[in-house]
């Protein structure tokens, strides 16, 4: 009887999971949107009553992010008096989309990340998860560990697409 090998085990290849870069933590997002007069005006007195009469507790231990979904022009104030009510309470305050609040942790991640550690490795970066992964996280991954690998590959290693290949001159 044949020996079974797990070629895949046998490989080197390194598995790099962007998922592991998740900071975990309850989201949320305030659109001033509903806030605005005919969702075109923000008025300082009701916006000022609003401040004053939202629980803010509410954001506590929260990662925040502050838009508008429309094309209103919102005075900067107003997100500074949101960011002083909610800085007691939320884990971090962004400005932006959802997206654009998960690019900036999953950012931050990152750049605590040492690519040197896998020096002259063959490496995977896991393509599917539990966890969505924007775009910028692959991209930020790739442009840090193309100088120093012997080679990126993107999905799982039974099955992988070749990102790049170090040519030896």
């Amino acid at each position: 009887m044949d020996t079974i090998i797990n070629k895949v085990s046998e490989s080197g290849l390194v598995t790099i999971d962007p998922a592991d870069f998740y900071t975990p933590g309850k989201r949320a997002v305030i659109d001033l949107k509903p806030l605005l007069v005919e969702e075109f005006l923000l008025r300082e007195k009701d916006f000022r009553d609003y401040i004053k009469t939202t629980d803010w507790s509410q954001y506590q231990n929260s990662f925040v992010t502050l838009h508008c979904s429309n094309d209103a022009i919102i005075p900067v104030w107003a997100y500074m008096l949101l960011t002083v009510a909610l800085e007691p309470f939320a884990a971090a305050i962004f400005y932006g989309t959802s997206d654009e609040m998960e690019q900036s942790l999953f950012s931050q991640k990152i750049s605590q990340f040492d690519p040197e550690i896998y020096r002259d490795k063959r490496i995977v970066i896991k393509g599917c998860g539990d966890v969505h992964v924007p775009v910028s996280v692959y991209m930020e991954l790739t442009r840090l560990l193309r100088p120093l690998v012997k080679s990126i590959m993107y999905g799982e290693p039974c099955s992988t697409v070749p990102v790049y290949k170090k040519i030896n001159l």
